[in-house]
C-alpha cells in the first residue's frame, strides 16, 4: 500500500502525533519572546499549509517558531515595540523569497558562496551564546534581561533544573517517539514541581473563555527594526537548505531537485511573512519533525496538513493559550539552558563537518570577529540606522567574506567534492 492510500484515520492520527512532536518548541519560543502562543499555532499551521501549496505538497516538513530569531526579537521588541518586530519579520520572509529567486537563477550553489560554513557557523554560534544569559536568568527565577526576581532563587532552582535533567534524560535514553518530545517531559515535570510549589497562577486560566480569537498584532513597518531583523535570515536560510537535505536523505527523495530548493526557500519565506502579518514568529522547518518521520517511516506529507489543521484549530481555544501562558519562568528556564547551548553546538559541528581550517588568517578572523561582535552585543550606526548584536554579526561575517581575499579556496574545494 502506498503512503497516499492510506486510510484517513490513520493520516489523521499521524498529523496529530507531529505536532505533539513539534509542539514543545513551537510554544516555547512565543513564551520566552511575550508573544501570544495561540497566534504562534495559528501561524505555524497556517504557514506549513502555504508552504505545502507552493511546493505542491511533496515534501513531508512542519514549518514552525525558529529559535534563530529569539535574541533580536528580544532586542527589538524592546527598542521599538512588538507591531514593529512583526514588520522585521515581514521583511525577513522577504529575504527567504528572494533567495529562493537567486537560487533559480543561478543554482543552489549559489548559497553556497555567498553563505560558506566560515560565514553562518560562528552567526549560529552567537546566536546561542548570546541568549546564554536569559537561559540562567530564567532558570534562577528572574526576567530574562534579569531586572526583577519573579520567583524566589532557591523555588525557581528546585523547579528549572529537575525540567533540565528530565528534557536531558529522555533525549538520551527515550525510546521511540518518547525520545522525540524531551521538552514536553521538561516542561510536564517542571509544571508538575511548580504547582507542588505554589507558584503556578491559574486565574489566567479561570478568566479565559474556551473559544477566542488569538490575539493578532498587525505589522508596522520602521527602518530599525528591519534592519534588527533581516540579517539574522541568514542563519535560517542555511538551517532550511540543511532540513530540505536532512528530510531528502530520510525519504530517500532529492528535494533539493524537486520540488527544488528556489521553491522550498520561497514556500518558507512565504510562512514567515504570513506569521508577520498577523503576530506570529517566523517560521523554520523543524528538525523534531523530521526525526518523527524517519522513526515513524510515515512519508506522506498530507500527514502534515493534518498537523498544520490540528495547530489552527487550537490556535482558537482561549483555555489552551492561558494555560500555556501560566508555565512559571523557572521551567522554561531549565529547559533552555540546553536549547540555547544546543544552538551553539550546530555552529560547532557546521565548522567541524566542514572541515573549517583555523588556522587559516582568513577563517580565523572572520569566526573571531564574528563571535565577539556576535557575543558581546557590539553596535555599530546611528540613530534608526544602529545595528547591534547578532543582526550586525551576520553581516559582519558576509562582507568580510566578500572583502577578505582567499575565499576561492572554499569554492574550489566545494566544486571538486561534488560527485
Amino acid at each position: 500500500m502506498s503512503h497516499t492510500d492510506e486510510p484517513l484515520g490513520r493520516q489523521v492520527l499521524a498529523g496529530a502525533q507531529m505536532l505533539f512532536v513539534a509542539f514543545g518548541a513551537l510554544v516555547l519560543m512565543p513564551l520566552i519572546t511575550g508573544m501570544d502562543p495561540n497566534v504562534a499555532l495559528f501561524t505555524a499551521g497556517l504557514g506549513t499549509l502555504l508552504f505545502q501549496v507552493i511546493t505542491r505538497r511533496q515534501v513531508p516538513v512542519f514549518l514552525a517558531s525558529s529559535f534563530a530569531f529569539i535574541a533580536p526579537i528580544i532586542a527589538a521588541k524592546g527598542e521599538f515595540g512588538l507591531p514593529a518586530v512583526m514588520g522585521g519579520v515581514v521583511a525577513a520572509g522577504l529575504v527567504y523569497m528572494l533567495l529562493g529567486f537567486a537560487v533559480r537563477l543561478k543554482g543552489p550553489g549559489f548559497i553556497d558562496r555567498l553563505l560558506p560554513p566560515v560565514v553562518i557557523a560562528p552567526v549560529i554560534i552567537s546566536i546561542g551564546l548570546a541568549l546564554s544569559p536569559v537561559a540562567v536568568n530564567m532558570a534562577m527565577g528572574k526576567a530574562g534581561d534579569g531586572s526583577a526576581q519573579l520567583i524566589p532563587y532557591q523555588t525557581a532552582m528546585l523547579i528549572s533544573m529537575p525540567a533540565l535533567v528530565t528534557t536531558l534524560l529522555v533525549a538520551v535514553l527515550g525510546k521511540g517517539l518518547f525520545r522525540l518530545v524531551p521538552i514536553l517531559a521538561g516542561v510536564a515535570v517542571g509544571y508538575g514541581l511548580s504547582f507542588a510549589f505554589g507558584v503556578v497562577d491559574t486565574s489566567g486560566i479561570a478568566a479565559a473563555p474556551w473559544l477566542a480569537m488569538p490575539n493578532f498584532v498587525a505589522p508596522e513597518f520602521h527602518i530599525g527594526a528591519i534592519l534588527f531583523m533581516v540579517p539574522v535570515a541568514l542563519a535560517p536560510a542555511i538551517e532550511h537548505i540543511g532540513g530540505v537535505v536532512a528530510i531528502g536523505s530520510v525519504t530517500g527523495n532529492n528535494y533539493v531537485k524537486k520540488p527544488g530548493l528556489h521553491r522550498t526557500l520561497f514556500g518558507d519565506g512565504v510562512a514567515t511573512s504570513a506569521a508577520g502579518l498577523f503576530g506570529g514568529p517566523p517560521n523554520t522547518t523543524y528538525a523534531e519533525v523530521t526525526g518523527a518521520v524517519m522513526l515513524t517511516k510515515n512519508y506522506n506529507p498530507k500527514i502534515m496538513t493534518w498537523a498544520a489543521i490540528f495547530a489552527i484549530a487550537l490556535a482558537f481555544i482561549g483555555k489552551f493559550g492561558a494555560g500555556l501562558l501560566s508555565i512559571p519562568v523557572p521551567v522554561m528556564g531549565g529547559i533552555l539552558c540546553l536549547l540555547f547551548g544546543s544552538i551553539a553546538v550546530v555552529g560547532l559541528s557546521t565548522l567541524i563537518r566542514h572541515q573549517v581550517d583555523l588556522s587559516e588568517a582568513r577563517n580565523l578572523i572572520i569566526v573571531s570577529v564574528t563571535l565577539v561582535f556576535g557575543i558581546g552585543g557590539m553596535a555599530i550606526g546611528y540613530g534608526e540606522f544602529t545595528l547591534s548584536g547578532i543582526s550586525l554579526c551576520a553581516i559582519i561575517a558576509l562582507l568580510l567574506n566578500l572583502l577578505l581575499p582567499g575565499g576561492e579556496g572554499w569554492r574550489n574545494k566545494q566544486l571538486n567534492e561534488e560527485p
